[in-house]
Parts: structure tokens; sequence; C-alpha cells
């Protein structure tokens, strides 16, 4: 890499990408903690995971100003393989699927991208966002009614403030004011210091406390074969979308590599694996984030947010970020796939459709992009024939 390079992906917008990386950051909290209960975790598995992603992304990745952190696709898959055998599991889980994400990367399997129908990219995008709504269900069975009315106030400040000024992130104002309400009205609800403990420390190295056998290696094995599929494939998509716009091209599989190096790394510091976030990238480009500086401060600052207001996070009512996850779900889906449904051909709607319905009866989004893939090219056989 030259020096003009370097300029041009470091320093060519200092300022917007500083602004952009602590915006990014302050939404990154309610999403990690939220992801890290989906997976059953401590809150602090997904807030170190989001740091150091973000950290070694900002160097390895193929696009600039693209955000990567713990997501929601991956805390998914994590669900049964925490409940059956435990956190340190899902360490080395996250361990194997850097190693064979970056085995992929030197396989090039970033030109396979361009073969993944359209139907089948909003099937899987769907999918996610009813996998995501659902995960949220099951805290509110049984609830008591101030939870409810604390949840839809929160859905109300995240959907009414954008329309108002979009210069904070609509999901923390909601965090802060249900927060603030728990604190001064001494509010007995379910906050996420009641599901683990926050700790205000550095993410310390630790490699999984697991026996090295052959046995270990068959139980972990089919969850990172699936969240190294699931995480480039959202990967890319995600850099596909940024492509478009920033109307600048990156290196599709030097990302690929790059998401394997991070979650090699992210796993042996106490988080779990993650992938390129579509919201998150969004967000920053918006905010004027255009640069690798973007991505780092987002890092960085997230990591300053932990331990400065460690306290402060545990104190965070579980009501606030069940409303901000449903959000996120009803902003990830694509209203307009089934709006628009009755424009398309039939056969890319039952692709979508079939889709969806693998993903979510499955709960394995890898599932539900091959069925997606292999179907269309049957499709595709029989339209040519």
């Amino acid at each position: 890499m030259n020096l003009h390079s370097i300029k041009s992906e470091w320093f060519s917008n200092v300022r917007g990408d500083t602004l952009a990386g602590i915006t990014v950051a302050l939404a990154l909290i309610p999403e990690s903690i939220a992801f890290s209960i989906i997976a059953g975790v401590d809150p602090m598995v997904g807030l170190y995971a989001s740091f150091c992603i973000a950290l070694v992304i900002a160097f390895a990745g193929g696009r600039p100003g693209m955000i990567s952190a713990a997501t929601g696709a991956m805390a998914l898959v994590f669900v049964v393989l925490v409940k059956d055998y435990g956190i340190e599991y899902m360490f080395a889980a996250t361990i194997l699927t850097g190693c064979i994400q970056l085995a992929l990367g030197f396989l090039k399997v970033d030109r396979f991208i361009t073969f993944v129908p359209y139907s089948v990219v909003l099937g899987f995008v769907n999918s996610l966002a009813i996998l995501i709504f659902l995960s949220q269900i099951s805290f509110l069975i049984q609830a008591p009614i101030l939870m409810y009315a604390m949840v839809f106030a929160t859905l109300a400040i995240v959907f009414l403030l954008p329309r108002m000024t979009k210069a904070v992130p609509s999901s923390l104002v909601a965090i802060i004011v249900m927060t603030t309400l728990v604190f001064i009205f001494h509010l007995e609800v379910l906050s996420v210091g009641d599901l683990g403990t926050i700790t205000r420390t550095l993410p310390p190295f630790h490699l999984p406390d697991i026996p090295l056998t052959i046995e270990t290696l068959l139980i972990i094995l089919p969850y990172s074969a699936t969240l190294a599929v699931v995480g480039l494939l959202e990967s890319l998509l995600t850099a596909s979308i940024v492509d478009e716009m920033t109307g600048t091209r990156g290196n599709k599989n030097r990302e690929v590599k790059g998401q394997g190096i991070a979650n090699c790394i992210a796993g042996c510091f106490g988080g779990m694996a993650g992938c390129a976030m579509i919201g998150q990238s969004v967000i920053s480009i918006k905010s004027g984030g255009t640069g690798r500086l973007s991505t780092l401060v987002a890092g960085l600052f997230l990591l300053v947010l932990i331990i400065g207001f460690g306290d402060i996070l545990a104190m965070i009512p579980m009501a606030a970020l069940i409303g901000v996850m449903i959000m996120v779900a009803i902003s990830t889906f694509e209203w307009h796939s089934i709006r628009e449904i009755h424009k398309v051909p039939l056969s890319d709607a039952f692709v979508m459709i079939l889709t969806m319905a693998v993903v979510v009866y499955t709960h394995d989004l890898a599932k539900g992009v091959i069925t997606g893939v292999v179907l269309s090219a049957l499709i595709f056989g029989w339209r040519i024939s």
C-alpha cells in the first residue's frame, strides 16, 4: 500500500470519520448488549467482541467506512451451542470460524457473492429481521405491565425522534431516557446488570478451556461452518451496499480475510463471532464516515464507554433494549419486498418466501441461503432448457 492510498483511506476525512465513529460507538452499545442476551451470554461478551472486531477490521478489512462488530445473525447461531455446551465452546467456535474464513479468503470465495440472486438476499435480510423480533418476545411473556409500557415508550422515541432531529442516535436517547426514569423513580424492572456483570476492564487474553479432541471439533465445526458462511454473506452484501452508497469499490477478498482475522482475535479475548453490520455501516456513511478512521474511532470510543461508564451500562432496563431491538428488526425488514411482491416474477417471489421460511423454521441462515441459491439455479436451468 503506497502513501497516497494510506492518506486516502485514513486521513482524507478526519472530522467526518471521527464524528461518525463516535455516533456508531454510541449506537453499538445497546445492540452489542442485546445480541449477547440473544446468544445467552454475559453482556461483556458482545461488548468485547464489538471492540475487538471493529479495531481489527479498521486495519485488516477491505471496505473503508464499513462497520463490523457483534451481530444478530451470528448471535442467533450461538443460541443452541451455548445452551448445550457452555460459553467456552462458543469461544472455540469463534476462533474456528475465523480460521475457516481466513482459509476461504485465500481460496478467493468473494467472487461467488455475485451468484447469490437478489431474491435470496431479500429472503436472508427479512428472515434475519424476523428472528431478531422473535428473540425479543421471550422477554415479554408474562412480563409486568410496566415493562410493556417502557417497551412502547422506547419504540415511540426511536420512531419519532428522527423526524425532529438526527443529531444523535434515537436508540441512544431512548435508552438514556428509560434508564433515567428507572433511576429517578426507583422502578423495579429487569436490567442488564441482572443478566450479567458489566466489568470496567480491558478484555483479557483467554484461550478456550475445552478438551482438544476430535469430539470437540465435531461439536463446534457445524456451528463454525454456519457462522463462517453467514458472516461472509452478510459482510459481502454489506460491502456491496456501501460500495453503491459511496460510489467507490472496496477489496472484497481482503474483507473476507479481515473478517477471519478479526474473529480469531475476538475469540481469544472473550468475544463472540461477528461480521459487518448493515445498519451501523449505513449510520456511519450517513454520519459522514467514509474512511478506515471511522471504524477505528468506533472501536476505541466503545472501549472508553465500557471502562468509563460500565456501572451506568448495568442500570439499562431490558425493556429499553427490547424496544431498540424490535425497531432494529422493523428497520431491517425489506418492506418493499412484500408491498411490491405482485410486481416481480412468481419464481422470484417463491424463492424469497422459501428462503425466509427455511431460515425461520431452522433458525439457520446458511441453510436458508443455500436452499434459495439451489432453487434459483434449478429455476434458471428450467427456463433456459
